[in-house]
């Protein structure tokens, strides 16, 4: 399931022919950064490096030198160490970054600012993220001021930085079969999370042993870490966009907010589920929910290539206000409401982001001022919701508190689209059977 040496080579090889003539990239690795005193944070390697190389080590840099007859591929990486190996683990080490990662050629980290200004030298354009990396700007400047400073006797600084972003980031914007399979399977494992947490839960269950119930059942399916921050949401707190604290206990009559995806192999999941801490639903609850359901549904049905990125967007806000008058917690003429925006203290957020190796993943939602058309191999989430604050007057006390989102992580295929996470149930009274039967076995 792993990305083969030979796609992380098509993928060099693509963003070397969108790149000028006499032209040099540069991109650095992530770094480990510390948590807190001798502690570090997991190292998660920078999703541009890892998209291109594969290789998950700190401190490495690639560079890529178009049409050089010694190699176009070069990496700087960490040397071997036996030594510091027995503390940190093993490193490829020069080595291994060719033999292993596929680099046409490749040297000790030390060795960097050695190497790099004769590499730079005589280059006419940088294609680098400046301003992303404040401390390895300054490092590629002085670089090019070694060069600078050899002027008089023939040396030729380039000329002309470009971004690296729109073309690179354009690149990652279209999913392989190989990512597809990846993200399959990431959305496999996050959807039984989801289950698990649906099954686990019961009046007097805290947010934190839900949390604890999903990121097992991730870690024991291999993906280890969590894609981005848990929320489990009870009651009002699902009224919270980003709550992440999970530390409420869950009582009877709440509703249940969890948005959780696992990364696996770099590849993010993201799904959101909205369900009863009593298994049961009540009628406001499910007057709400039905609303948001059948607003996804008509947004993931706009999923298909040649329509563009807004339309799902443009489907849920017009199902949810329709829903929203017909509950009466919005009054007047549906096409005015939306044109007043009059939704928005309910539904206050877009449908939905890119998806790839980071949860809100690159690309450009708009192409020359116009939302961008939906093509096969794109993967976005479908993730439409409504909160009504407990501090909303304007609405009957009955609808307060209530916070709901639905989400889903959607592939364009040739003709329409493919639902990544689908194996979550999603429907109300499937909800509700599958949290009856659980209870049921409990007892």
């Amino acid at each position: 399931m792993i990305i083969s040496k030979q796609e992380f080579a098509r993928r060099r090889k693509n963003l070397m022919a969108l790149m000028e003539p006499d032209s040099i990239a540069i991109v650095p690795s992530a770094k480990m950064v510390t948590r807190n005193r001798d502690s570090e944070y997991a190292f998660r390697q920078d999703s541009d490096f890892y998209y291109l190389t594969g290789f998950d080590e700190p401190d490495a840099v690639l560079v890529l030198l178009p049409g050089r007859a010694a190699g176009e591929y070069v990496l700087f990486c960490q040397d071997r160490d036996p030594a510091m190996e027995l503390w940190t683990g093993y490193r490829a080490g020069p080595e291994g970054a060719c033999s292993k990662y596929g680099a046409d050629d490749a040297f000790p980290i030390n060795d960097i600012d050695d190497i790099l200004p004769g590499l730079l030298e005589g280059s006419q354009r940088v294609y680098y993220a400046m301003g992303r990396h404040t401390e390895f700007d300054r490092q590629v400047m002085q670089w090019v001021n070694v060069i600078r400073s050899k002027v008089r006797t023939g040396a030729q600084p380039p000329g002309e930085f470009l971004d690296l972003d729109h073309h690179l980031h354009d690149l990652r914007l279209y999913k392989s079969a190989a990512e597809l399979k990846v993200m399959r399977r990431a959305g496999e494992i996050s959807a039984n999370a989801h289950i698990r947490a649906m099954q686990s839960c019961f009046s007097g269950v805290y947010e934190y042993q839900l949390e604890a119930e999903i990121l097992h059942e991730f870690a024991r399916n291999g993906a280890r870490f969590p894609a981005y921050s848990t929320i489990v949401g009870a009651g009002e707190n699902g009224c919270i966009l980003h709550y992440v604290e999970n530390s409420c206990e869950a009582r009877d009559g709440d509703l249940v907010l969890i948005d959780a995806g696992c990364e696996l192999e770099y590849y993010a999941a993201d799904i959101t589920r909205t369900f009863p801490v009593s298994g049961r639903f009540t009628d406001e609850q499910r007057a709400l929910y039905e609303v948001v359901l059948d607003s996804q549904k008509a947004a993931i049905a706009a999923v298909k290539p040649g329509n563009h990125w807004n339309q799902p967007h443009d489907e849920t806000v017009r199902v949810i206000t329709e829903g929203l008058v017909k509950l009466g917690l919005l009054s007047g003429d549906v096409t005015s409401l939306i044109e007043a925006e009059a939704y928005r203290p309910f539904y206050m957020h877009r449908a939905g982001h890119w998806l790839g190796m980071d949860v809100h993943d690159v690309g450009d939602y708009k192409v020359g001022g116009e939302w961008r058309v939906l093509e096969e191999g794109m993967v976005l989430t479908v993730e439409p919701g409504i909160y009504v604050s407990p501090n909303n007057t304007d609405v009957d006390e009955k609808w307060r508190g209530i916070g709901i989102r639905i989400e889903d992580d959607v592939a364009v295929s040739k003709t329409g689209c493919e639902i990544l996470t689908g194996a979550v149930p999603k429907e109300a009274a499937e909800i509700e059977a599958l949290m009856a039967e659980a209870r049921l076995a409990a007892h």
